[in-house]
């Protein structure tokens, strides 16, 4: 469907290049000037759609900085007062860092967070809709709060005095609310591809017995060739140990850490070209990459087909095993992990939140005005880009120069927390040393594009049956579907098909099966990402929900009310994977522990620092960083 919907506030930064804007003669400072925010009254960014998420605004001084190279004017003078601690980024790290700042220094201590974005909470994003008179939440970015229990003694800590309680969860998500409205994951074919718009229940995970003539029959009427049809029954039907010419226990784990599973399927269990493609592309949202560029051992702990019955004893050789939680993943606040950084915000500055609990805080309207006080202890200073961070020549403070609304300004701090992505650090800091700028550089940031869609019912789901819609080798959205089923704080998940909702969408761009690496594939869909207008991102969204539901009655023209794309070019933290890095790298081991090394009175929070794209590893790196400070 190539239609053009008639969504308001769409057009916000609709068909925005990314870069700086090709042809033009104006400088960062004016491009910026020219295009200034609403008025204080209006200002509410989670209620704002089209192109969200890395928005107009918020890169362009970092792109000349990175790109080309521009040197940006530095204020004679220094144009606020001084702080004990300037954080740089407001995400959940660098929110936490001042949170625990506070707490450990004093509260009289003066603390500054900038943030180049128009909200707080970095990946964190919130979206709002309104549609028929009910208001919608759902998320833009950073989604959960990954298994709770396992989080260090300080970040359960943090979790606990901010006022997320996790315990709550277990009765504000609904864990048999898709298993009572016999909802079940889909299988999307599209005509482009496959010859026919079709939709199937999933099974390409499924463990099949030979018996089960219910599945093989759903798996026979799949559009594909005859042969493939058959291979993937007996890839799900089949028992057999797929390496078991390689006697060595020490040899196969060498030999999966090096074959891809795309390559596993090809040469091992010997399934056509078609049945690989099925496959490709089911990581992506969690490593931004296919499995053309992640190995077999990572399948095995995925549990992918194929790998089942291979009578390894992985946990003997990497212990670490992020597929298997100890917890269920249900803590999830309706506007994901926006929850955690407005409980965060709640605290720092208790004006701008006057709900004090997670619950009241759902529905509660930020006041963007008292963000930012001269009588506030704690400021956050949004629409601000960091151009350069170096200590005074005394090395008793730092200062910290920024653009804001086309103007540059400088402020002076006795200590400060970089919490913005790591790349961006050797632009930033000139005082860091060689080899830490190239340890920093060793990683980048992963894309992701999550696509908030408020629709005016979810009945076409309904009538198939299905409660997300999975697709191989897919022109833009990999998947979509209803959101996860809570509860809480006087806001209510659907409860009835009729009502109007918001599916979440998710596409991570990627460059496969070209032998690239997962780190050139990663910069690689980083540019294609670039080139998306959100015209684009509008039409194909369309295209295939019309094209997977058209079978459950959906109409995009009469059922779509909104469409939120929230575009993180940098999304992300890169978590080390054995196809591509040293097998002895994780976490506790790698260049990242050299790149977030402390300078001085600078110290480097965010989740890049960790190696680990998950709320704790954000609070962790952001409770070294202030150690480190406080140690000074």
């Amino acid at each position: 469907m190539k239609k053009k919907l008639n969504i308001s506030r769409r057009d916000f930064v609709n068909g925005f290049a990314l870069s700086l804007t090709a042809g033009t003669t104006l400088a960062p400072f004016e491009l910026l000037a020219n295009d200034n925010l609403a008025s204080s009254s209006a200002y509410y960014p989670p209620a704002m759609s089209g192109m969200r998420g890395s928005h107009k605004g918020s890169f362009e001084i970092a792109h000349a900085l990175a790109w080309a190279g521009t040197k940006f004017d530095e204020p004679k003078h220094q144009t606020d007062t001084d702080y004990d601690l300037i954080v740089v980024g407001g995400g959940l790290s660098g929110l936490s860092a001042a949170y625990f700042y506070r707490q450990r220094y004093g509260k009289d201590a003066k603390i500054l967070v900038i943030d180049n974005h128009d909200d707080f909470g970095g990946h964190a994003k919130r979206n709002e809709f309104m549609v028929d008179g009910k208001k919608l939440i759902g998320y833009g970015g950073s989604q959960s709060i990954d298994t709770p229990s396992s989080y260090s003694a300080p970040a359960k800590k943090l979790l606990k005095d901010i006022g997320v309680i996790t315990e709550r969860f277990y009765d504000y998500y609904d864990q048999e609310y898709f298993e009572n409205r016999k909802l079940k994951r889909g299988l999307y074919f599209s005509n482009e591809l496959y010859g026919k718009d079709v939709v199937f229940e999933n099974l390409l995970r499924t463990n099949i017995n030979k018996d089960d003539n219910d599945s093989i029959d759903i798996l026979n009427t799949f559009p594909l060739a005859k042969e493939s049809k058959k291979a993937l029954i007996n890839l799900l039907k089949s028992k057999k140990n797929y390496l078991q010419n390689e006697p060595s226990l020490t040899k196969r784990i060498a030999l999966m850490r090096s074959t891809s599973y795309s390559d596993f399927l090809r040469k091992f269990a010997k399934v056509p070209e078609e049945v690989v493609l099925l496959y490709r592309d089911s990581p992506r949202g969690l490593w931004g990459v296919g499995w053309d560029a992640l190995s077999t051992l990572e399948a095995y702990k995925a549990d992918m087909p194929g790998t089942w019955y291979l009578d390894l004893e992985v946990e003997s050789v990497n212990p670490k095993n992020i597929y298997e939680r100890e917890d269920p993943y249900i803590f999830h606040f309706p506007d994901g992990n926006a929850g955690v950084a407005r409980a965060l915000v709640s605290k720092l500055v208790p004006d701008s939140i006057t709900a004090e609990t997670m619950e009241a805080q759902v529905k509660a309207k930020v006041d963007y005005d008292a963000l930012d006080l001269k009588s506030s202890k704690v400021r956050i200073r949004l629409n601000s880009s960091v151009v350069k961070v170096e200590h005074t020549p005394n090395q008793e403070s730092v200062n910290v120069t920024y653009i804001h609304n086309g103007e540059s300004y400088r402020v002076k701090g006795k200590h400060v927390v970089m919490a913005c992505y790591n790349n961006m650090l050797p632009h930033l800091c000139p005082e860091l040393p060689l080899a830490q700028k190239e340890a920093l550089d060793y990683a980048t940031k992963i894309p992701l594009v999550y696509i908030s869609i408020a629709v005016r019912n979810w009945r076409a789901l309904n009538n198939l049956g299905f409660r997300s819609i999975t697709i191989p080798q897919p022109k833009l959205m990999h998947s979509f579907g209803l959101d996860f089923p809570v509860s809480m704080g006087g806001y209510d998940f659907t409860q009835n098909p009729n009502q109007p909702t918001i599916l979440h969408g998710t596409y991570v761009p990627t460059d496969p099966d070209k032998g690239l690496s997962p780190k050139q594939q990663v910069i690689n869909g980083r540019r294609q990402l670039y080139e998306i207008s959100f015209d684009q991102f509008e039409r194909d969204i369309i295209e295939q929900m019309q094209g997977s539901l058209k079978g459950g009655g959906f109409d995009a023209e009469r059922d779509i009310a909104g469409i939120t794309v929230n575009r993180w070019p940098h999304g992300y933290a890169w978590e080390y994977n054995d196809f591509s890095d040293p097998a002895e790298y994780n976490p506790y081991n790698g260049p990242h522990i050299k790149g977030r090394a402390r300078i001085g009175r600078i110290s480097i929070a965010n989740s890049d620092a960790s190696a680990y794209a998950y709320v704790d590893g954000a609070i962790d790196a952001a409770d070294r960083a202030v150690n480190e400070q406080l140690k000074i």
